[in-house]
């Protein structure tokens, strides 16, 4: 049907960090594709359309393990420094919406990182999804338990 709207992503994942630095620092770390390579873990990130600044620009992340792996493309939707960058991933694999959430808090700031993707395999993948969730977000949190320890050394 021409028009017709994309499908709501059915698969939600988050985690959450607080980091007892200013909120411009945290943003700066996490759009800043090269470093990001530094602390999401099995992933190479590379800033493309754009250098991966604005709506509009473009993201490419590696993602492997040994040598099995895939490519996600995405294009920033919504660019709001230093609060709230988010991409529509564009890949077969990988599709749906990723946030990147900085709140400022009296003690530092808390970051978010939030994904809601349609996976794979149809109806498989999203039967799947309350298996893979709970080590999917358990990447998650060890990536920002790695984000925390690159913003306090810089």
């Amino acid at each position: 049907m021409p028009n017709s709207p994309e499908p709501k992503p059915p698969c939600h994942a988050e985690a959450s960090v607080e980091v007892a630095v200013g909120a411009h620092k945290v943003w700066n770390a996490v759009v800043d594709w090269d470093i990001q390579s530094t602390w999401m873990l099995f992933t190479k990130v590379r800033g493309t359309a754009n250098d991966g600044q604005g709506i509009g620009g473009g993201v490419a992340a590696r993602t492997s393990v040994g040598p099995f792996g895939f490519t996600d493309n995405m294009v920033i939707t919504h660019w709001e420094p230093p609060l709230r960058c988010s991409v529509k991933h564009l890949g077969k694999l990988v599709r749906g919406t990723g946030d990147f959430i900085v709140t400022p808090m009296a003690s530092g700031t808390r970051f978010t990182w939030a994904e809601d993707v349609i996976p794979p395999f149809g109806k498989y993948g999203i039967a799947a999804w309350p298996f893979i969730r709970p080590f999917f977000e358990l990447m998650m949190r060890i990536s920002l338990s790695r984000l925390v320890s690159v913003v306090t050394a810089r």
